[in-house]
This record gives C-alpha cells, structure tokens and sequence, in this order.
C-alpha cells in the first residue's frame, strides 16, 4: 500500500470516528478511537470540529497517537480556545519516540498559553514521557493557564527522580506566580503513581506539597520510595488539612517510615481513605497506626494495610481499634502474617464487634512468620525512633527533630547517672527522694530508652517491703509519665516495651531483656492502676495471649500477671 493510501484510509477512518464522537456538555471527546494522528492533514476533521466549536470546556484525547505535525495542527485550532478547563489527553503516544513527545507537548501546551486558557484539570497519564516530557509540560504548569490547577494526573510516566525534581520546582515556581496575582495555585488532586520518583522525587515533591497546603487526594503507589522519602512526604502532608485520600500502596514505609505517617494523621481530621498496602508496615507500625484510629480519623471509611507482614497480634490491635468507627466501610489485612489460626481470630474477632463484613478477604496470607531474626539495612537500630509529639517540627532522617524540639532533659544527677549504669536495690533505696529524678530520665518521645529504664527498675523488685515499695513507687511515676500523654506516644512505648520482652518482633537489631518475674509482677501491679487504661491493658493481654511462650522464664510471675489482665479488662 503507498504512503498516499495510507494518509487516505487514516483520514477517512477520522471522518468515522467523529461522526461518533461525543459532542455536548462543553466537551470534545476523541476517547479511546485508536486513531493514528501522524500529520496536519490525519487531523484536518479533528482540527475542523475543534475550531467550530464554540465554548469548548473539555477536550478528549486519550487513546489515540498523536505524532508532532499533527500536534501542531491541533495546538493551533486550541489558540483561541480560551474556555478550556479540562484536557484528558493519556494514552496519547503510543509508539513514538521518546524524543518526539516533549516537542509535541510543548507545542499543545503553547497553544493554552496563547489562548488564555485557565486549567482546573489536566491528565497525561500512561504517556511514557520521562523527564524530557515533564521538560514538555514545564512552562504550562508555571504559567497563568495552570494557576488554577486543580487536578494534575501524571499516572505511569516514568518521571523518575529528574522528572519529578522538574515537576516539584514547577509547581512551587506556579504557586509563588499564582500568590502575587492574589490567588495561590489550589491544587486538589495529584496522582503520580508508577514513576519510579524514588527518595529524592519524594523528597521534591514533598516541599511543592507542603507549600500548595491544599490537597485532598494524593495517590503516589510504586514509586520506589523507602522510609527517608515517606518521612518527607508525611511531613509535607500535615500541612494539608483537607486530606481525604492517601495512596502510598507498594512503596517500603518499615517502621520508621510508618510511624512518621502516623505522626502526620494524628494532625488531619478528613481522611476517609489510607492505603498503605504492601508498604511493610509490619506490627510496630500497625500498633501506632491503631493508637491514630483510636485517638482521630474519625471519618474514616477505608484502611489498606495488606501486605505488610503483620502479626495476628497487631491485626488484632488494628481491630479492635476500629471498634469506634461508624463510617467505616472496608479494613484490607490480606496478605500478612496471621497463619490459619490468626485469620480465624480475626474474622471472629471483628464479627464479635458486628464489623464482619467490612473485613477484606484474607484468601491470601503469607501464614505466621517464622523465628529468624531479620535485619533491615533502613532499620538497623531503634536508636532513631521517633514519637514526638512534633508541635510543627519537620522529621529528619535520623529520627531527631527541628523547629520545636522537645526540651532537653536536665542533666542527671551524678546518683541518678550512676545508678542507671549499674542498677540495684540498694543504690535504688540510697537514693531516697530523689528517685523522683528517675522520672525526668524517661521520655516518651524516646520510647525504645523508655522501656529499658522500666525495665531495669522493675528487674529489682522484691517482697522485702521496703524495697518493694521504693520500686513499685518509682514504677508508678515512670509510668505515670509514659501512658497519660496521647494513645499514640502511650502505644510507641508499650510497643517498645512489648519489643525488648520478646512478646513482639521488632525491627533491626534489638537486645531483647533477660526477663526475670519481679518485672512482670511490676507490671501486674501497674495494670491496675488508674494510669493503665483498658486500651493499654488490651494491647498487653492480647500479645501476651498470642506470644506467651516468651515468658516461659518466669511462667508464675506471668500466669498471675495474664490473670489480672483478664479480670480488669472484665472490669473494663
């Protein structure tokens, strides 16, 4: 066939397809004709109709290939189209070259910049563009025709890192134009998944996002992101209140990438969608995602956490904390780390609270984890923990924290220092009133020491009363201290503590304690006392309920302590 009957048979194909084309509501729509678009004259109809139509809102690309001539002429019927509010061009490039996208791109966005087009919505999704086509799209998202911007969809792109430094410095330059002009870009909705954007397209992005401060959806899944980029974006999305939907599926959150996004969803108060599936969450992330469910979200409808080697004990604690919450339609805990007994406790468990049914299929879990000891090279050390109250600080990647740190504790008392690094009944005894200086050694926003210094306390009880009474006070007072600030810091220490007694499987190379019973009878005695609320006391029965044997050492001590448990949460 020549290359004359092809350019014929294209365009008589063309005349077809617009004589189906949608047309109404303000919109062009050339959706999903499979239309091959290689010049001017494969696109005469479609340049015709566009021109004709007065009032143009919409236009509807998606599904076609559009080659650089025929860009061109499009672009330049789109000149005095200075209505149009919404271009849905994915899908628009199909086999061309990579090089021939960022010019065609350029030339249509051109076009909307020479009409005085205002953009609320621009979706170039499934274009394999890379960095060179957000190059393409770069003056468009700077310029006046973007400043009302309110959904950016750049779905499966290959941006990757360059491509989405790009695009964060874009937005950021149209949000600093659009606030001299009095109206600050808005964005509402940004969709990005699928670009390989890694740490520092994260990272980028995540300054862009706290800038702009007025997203609703941010939907971000298989980027490559670990734990330092989450830790960005989580800070960035504190600063937009009006969150309603968070999408990080299949990036690697760990523990410390968890508990900044936690931190971030104790400040906002819309969401109604989480997914954080196959993000690793594992069980300490899930506990303190639990104490957020407990203290906030309150209009949440779905939580994702598939996939994220979770235990039977932490899903049950995600459970039970949902317990409250009357929108919620869906909990996803498929694909962790239950075994045949735990998925069993879990539908029974949320059947029992009358949520059966919104309990996603757990058609396929991993089974329970097997005891080797795993090492993360992002988690090597709980030393970075982090479970600050964060009034405004940003979270480094260390796990410390700027602009409103926490005070510094005082300097200890040389009794004090000496008796942590070398601790006994008698120095404990010696150290009289002041004791109550242990309390200021203890910080919940550090909740891995935290637990070593309870720890070290409890393991010098005695029956001889005296010491007895010097320990159990000086229990009470850390305690006191640790659980009565928010469910969130309460839940990262009890999380810590559950860790270092080897009821619960941690992250990175943790020292579990050489458990003897004066620490679990320190515990007995604390479960009853006002400071240990029912929450608390649940949290503890059921890791110990799934995990007991790691108390064997001591099973009196820990018989007697899983009885108490049980009749204060019948009290309860």
């Amino acid at each position: 066939m020549t290359r004359v009957a092809m350019a014929s048979d294209d365009i008589a194909r063309l005349a077809d397809a617009l004589s189906k084309t949608h047309v109404g509501d303000g919109e062009l729509s050339y959706k999903g004709l499979g239309l091959k678009l290689d010049d001017a004259e494969s696109v005469e109809e479609l340049v015709r109709e566009i021109e004709h139509y007065t009032g143009l809102r919409a236009l509807r690309l998606e599904g076609n290939t559009v080659g650089v001539d025929a860009a061109r002429a499009i672009a330049k019927a789109l000149q005095s189209k200075d209505l149009l509010q919404r271009c849905y061009w994915s899908d628009m490039f199909t086999g061309r070259l990579r090089s021939e996208i960022p010019t065609a791109l350029r030339s249509l966005g051109g076009a909307l910049m020479s009409a005085g087009a205002r953009l609320t919505e621009l979706d170039l999704s499934d274009n394999a563009f890379g960095p060179d086509g957000v190059k393409g799209i770069e003056q468009l998202l700077k310029s006046p025709s973007c400043h009302n911007l309110q959904e950016l969809r750049l779905n499966n792109c290959g941006m990757g890192i360059g491509g989405g430094k790009i695009l964060a410095e874009a937005l950021i330059e149209g949000h600093r134009q659009s606030s001299e002009h009095g109206a600050p870009l808005k964005l509402r909705v940004f969709v990005a998944g699928r670009n390989r954007l890694e740490n520092e397209g994260a990272r980028a992005l995540a300054r862009a996002f706290q800038l702009i401060g007025s997203l609703e959806e941010v939907h971000m899944p298989q980027n490559g992101i670990n734990h330092a980029g989450v830790m960005a974006l989580a800070s960035a999305m504190r600063h937009n209140p009006e969150l309603r939907v968070l999408n990080f599926n299949d990036n690697t959150f760990t523990k410390r990438g968890t508990l900044a996004m936690a931190q971030a969803l104790r400040h906002l108060r819309n969401v109604q969608v989480i997914n954080f599936g196959d993000c690793l969450v594992r069980s300490e992330g899930a506990i303190a995602l639990a104490a957020v469910l407990r203290e906030g979200l309150p209009i949440l409808k779905e939580l994702n956490l598939s996939f994220g080697e979770i235990t039977e004990a932490a899903a049950l604690v995600v459970a039970q904390a949902v317990m409250d919450k009357s929108d919620m339609e869906k909990v996803d805990l498929n694909g962790n780390s239950l075994g045949e007994e735990g998925c069993e406790a879990l539908r029974e468990a949320m059947e029992n609270m009358d949520k059966g049914g919104m309990l996603a299929s757990l058609s396929d879990d991993e089974g329970e984890p097997d005891d080797e000891d795993e090492e993360d090279d992002d988690d090597a050390s709980d030393a970075s923990d982090n479970c600050d109250e964060d009034n405004g600080e940003i979270v480094k990647e260390n796990g410390t924290t700027r602009e409103g740190d926490s005070p510094a504790k005082p300097q200890s008392p040389a009794e004090i220092t000496s008796f942590l690094s070398c601790p006994s009944a008698e120095r404990l005894l010696q150290l009289g009133e002041m004791r109550t200086s242990l309390q200021q050694q203890v910080d919940a926003s550090d909740p891995h020491n935290a637990a070593d210094v309870l720890l070290k306390i409890a393991a010098l009880y005695s029956e001889e009363p005296e010491t007895k009474t010097a320990v159990l006070e000086t229990i009470d007072a850390v305690l006191k201290k640790l659980l009565c600030g928010s469910a969130f810091q309460s839940y990262c220490f009890l999380s810590s503590l559950l860790v270092k007694m080897g009821l619960l499987k941690g992250e990175g190379r943790v020292k579990k304690a050489s458990l003897v019973p004066g620490q679990l009878l320190c515990l007995e005695h604390a479960i009853q006392q006002e400071y240990f609320t029912g929450h608390h006391a649940s949290l503890l029965h059921t890791f110990m309920s799934k995990n007991g044997g790691a108390l064997e050492s001591c099973s009196s001590a820990s018989e007697r302590l899983s009885s108490t448990l049980e009749k204060c949460l019948n009290q309860h």
